[in-house]
Order: structure tokens, then sequence, then C-alpha cells
């Protein structure tokens, strides 16, 4: 599992698609408050902290633009050290410009 990897956090930020009981039982299992919107056909609805949650599109736009960059998007390196300078490079061009 993916997310087994995931790094020391307070909060995980995610859409409607992670709505799952499931899942935020698993994060707080791991001390990980989660910040997911409720889906409309919720019959029991969590809280969730909006004002956290909008700070999404942040992130969201930061991969929107490291995804403008072919190689990044496609993946063409086939070594994860070739990608990572890769995504490196273009974060650096990306955010100093």
């Amino acid at each position: 599992m993916l997310a087994g990897h995931l790094p020391n956090a307070r909060y995980l930020l995610a859409d409607k698609g992670y709505d799952a009981d499931h899942w935020r039982d698993w994060l707080v299992g791991l001390n990980i408050q989660p910040v997911i919107p409720n889906r409309s056909n919720r019959k029991a609805p969590h809280a969730f902290d909006a004002k956290r949650y909008k700070n999404r599109n942040v992130i969201e736009r930061m991969f929107g633009r490291l995804k403008d960059f072919r190689r990044i998007a496609t993946r063409y390196d086939k070594k994860a050290e070739n990608f990572l300078a890769a995504l490196c490079l273009a974060a650096l061009v990306c955010f100093w410009i």
C-alpha cells in the first residue's frame, strides 16, 4: 500500500474521493487528522476543517504546473534518481521564474 509510506504529518488534505470510513480510521490510527470533505450521499457526515481544506488548491496548482513539463507528466525516465533530478529541475524553473 502506497499510503503506508506517508511521512509524519499532522493533517492529510484530500478530496471527496477519499471519503471512506476505513481510510479515516486508518489515518486517525496514525495520529493524522483527515481534512476530507464529505460526499453528498454520506448519511453521517464528519466534521472537517474547511479553512484548511481551501489550501489544498495550492498543492493542486503546483502539480498542474509541474505537469506542463512533458518529461514529468509522462515520466520518460526509467530510474527514480533521474526522475527526481528532472522533477527538481522542473520545480526550480517553475518557481524561480
